[in-house]
């Protein structure tokens, strides 16, 4: 079985994020696999233990993306594609992030492609469905369990606080949700044998991609955090008091009604 796994360098879970001059500040800061494309890396490798083939992680980045992706092949992965945009793209958003993987993945013979839910930095949910739609192949989003036989393969899909069954066929693109699996932590021969294991680096013109082909179509303005939310107020004495005490503050300080 032919498995790719997207994967991104997110900020580590544990990091406090501080804005400066309308952007993140990430001097110093700890990064990691995006915690939902580890279950992704984790299910892949799991999938090749039982139906044979070869896992591949291929990341969209800067050459700081290395250190994940030796971390997925310390997981147990095969190898490892980073797509360098730091020339080419200072500032590209999801559909670039899409655009440069599907070019990159349209002739590779892909039978299950695994990316994460979503980031914990943005949010969107966007690449995997995008790279589905350049591939047309199938999508199905937030999946917790994933039985395939031959080309055939049932998934049980999250649908927050509720959960359905999707049959469907390979070639296919699934996001994973947490509950799937628990992901390993590299093992130290794990992470010996990962400096050996091959790691491929690609420019955009090694796709026969022009920068203008992946050009983002949004553009963050500033990034701030949000407003201190005011301490709340209890209102005292009878009821019928703290009604009228409600309407007054509603209409002269909240100013809704």
């Amino acid at each position: 079985m032919n498995l790719y796994v997207l994967l991104k360098r997110t900020f580590d879970t544990e990091e406090k994020i501080s804005i400066l001059n309308g952007g993140i500040g990430d001097d110093g800061a700890e990064f990691i696999i995006n915690p939902y494309d580890e279950y992704a890396v984790e299910e892949a490798i799991r999938l090749r233990d039982v139906h044979g083939g070869e896992v591949t992680v291929v990341t969209v980045g800067t050459d700081e993306s290395q250190k994940q992706l030796r971390t997925a092949l310390a997981m147990g992965a095969d190898k490892a594609v980073l797509i360098n945009s730091e020339e080419e793209m200072d500032e590209g958003d999801q559909f670039t992030t899409a655009r440069i993987l599907t070019e990159y993945l349209k002739d590779k013979k892909a039978d299950l492609i695994l990316a994460g839910n979503m980031t914990i930095d943005g949010g969107s949910g966007q690449v995997g469905p995008r790279v589905a739609e350049g591939l047309d192949i199938p999508c199905i989003t937030t999946i917790t369990k994933i039985e395939i036989s031959g080309s055939d393969v049932q998934l049980t899909q999250d649908l927050e606080g509720d959960s359905q069954k999707v049959s469907t066929s390979l070639p296919l693109l699934i996001t994973c949700q947490q509950g799937l699996n628990e992901p390993r932590y590299p093992s130290l021969p794990g992470i010996m044998k990962a400096k050996k294991k091959p790691l491929e680096e690609l420019e955009l013109d090694d796709l026969s991609l022009e920068e203008a082909d992946a050009a983002p179509k949004t553009k963050t303005i500033e990034l701030f955090m949000p407003p201190q939310k005011a301490a709340g107020r209890i209102l005292q004495g009878e009821l019928a008091g703290q009604v009228n005490e409600l309407v007054t503050l509603l209409r002269s300080e909240a100013k809704v009604i």
